[in-house]
């Protein structure tokens, strides 16, 4: 399996809960990973791996809401579907304005679990996706020279091709190629998006 296989960690401290949803999972091609314990599974976690994680809320050592903490404390961004017994759905419900992409109360229908699953791993290759074109993004915004980058920022800020030649001492004409190569090597193709470009440089999303 490569990284960028979606792979379903599965943590609960009941053994024929993990099994069952194993072979769940598995009869609808999705590959599974699962551990009895918190500890296990943070001995195994890969945060480079693609995938989700179905995670019980109650379990003994660590619940699964600290294990949701200790994942947020790493900066891991793994989306989250609870698995919860019906006493514990106000934690659930906490849980997911935590961050939580859902859960789910015992007992589950297998159609409900492979839903939300799927829905957390759409949004977890969303979330790749959208860091992978924001790294591309900053590499771009890197390549530009110092000059290349005053420009950038008088032009984002709406001033036209001669004040920013005053501002900057330089001729109108060498603004403008300032500001060719900036597009250029931006890779963008109107002023709007150039905009949208820096904005998003400037504020990268939190996972």
């Amino acid at each position: 399996m490569t990284p960028n296989e979606p792979l379903v960690y599965v943590v609960d401290d009941d053994v024929a809960v993990l099994d069952a949803i194993r072979l769940l999972l598995r009869s609808v091609g999705l590959q599974a990973a699962t551990y009895a314990s918190a500890a296990d599974f943070l001995g195994a976690f890969d945060p480079e791996q693609a995938g989700c994680l179905v995670l019980d809320i109650r379990m003994p050592v660590m619940s699964g809401i600290e294990l949701q903490e200790r994942l947020h404390g790493m900066g891991a961004m793994i989306p989250i579907v609870f698995v919860t017994a019906h006493g514990d759905i106000p934690m659930a419900v906490q849980a997911v304005k935590s961050g939580a992409l859902d859960f789910i109360p015992k007992p589950f229908r297998d159609q409900d679990l492979l839903d939300r699953v799927q829905e957390a791993i759409g949004l977890d290759r969303q979330h790749r996706e959208e860091l992978a074109d924001l790294a591309a993004l900053e590499r771009r915004y890197e390549s530009l020279t110092a000059r290349e980058r005053e420009v950038l920022e008088l032009v984002v800020a709406g001033k036209a091709n001669k004040v920013i030649a005053a501002e900057l001492e330089i001729s109108q004409r060498t603004v403008e190629i300032h500001r060719g190569r900036v597009m250029e090597k931006m890779r963008a193709r109107s002023l709007p998006q150039l905009v949208r470009m820096t904005l998003r440089v400037r504020t990268p999303p939190t996972p």
